[in-house]
């Protein structure tokens, strides 16, 4: 499966060969990135959880993988754990298009809603997520750990495969 965003980035599942990659996103992107070996762990145990990746192959090889997101599917409803993209390739649509993606593939697995924590000073993520059409249902104070900064809870009810395809297609 690989989704075109343009003639040079697609939307693919996470490969072996993207975890090394996935990991430097993961600190490029983030101040309170996930642990060494994380990557690794939820490549290895994917059994309920969708990985993606959005690769531009017009960079050079190891440089390719501009954008990656980790869902966890539970029972009948779909945990964001993590959705990265590189600073020059935000803004652009793709972190819609890949959070689309996978809550398409998530929903024909049966998952009926979308639960996630961002950080409440994350304005870019926020229209994200609002423009997807999350709620805010909860706060966790003092969240996250490098600087004590709130967390939103958000909740997307009623996923629907089909919407969310047509919403990837248009980003």
């Amino acid at each position: 499966m690989s989704s075109k965003i343009s003639d040079t980035l697609s939307i693919r599942p996470m490969q072996a060969d993207d975890l090394i990659q996935a990991e430097a996103l993961d600190r490029l992107a983030f101040s309170d990135p996930w642990p060494a070996g994380a990557y690794i762990y939820e490549y290895e145990n994917a059994q309920n959880s969708i990985l993606l990746v959005a690769v531009d192959s017009s960079q050079p090889a190891g440089q390719e993988l501009v954008a990656a997101a980790v869902l966890w599917l539970v029972v009948d409803e779909v945990q964001v754990a993590t959705i990265a993209v590189m600073p020059q390739y935000q803004g652009k649509g793709l972190g819609l298009k890949l959070l689309a993606t996978g809550l398409a593939q998530a929903a024909r697995r049966g998952a009926v809603r979308s639960h996630l924590e961002v950080r409440a000073g994350n304005a870019a993520a926020l229209r994200l997520y609002y423009g997807l059409g999350y709620q805010t249902v909860g706060l966790r104070p003092g969240y996250y750990k490098d600087n004590h900064e709130d967390a939103l809870l958000l909740t997307l009810e009623g996923l629907n495969a089909e919407k969310l395809d047509a919403i990837a297609a248009e980003a």
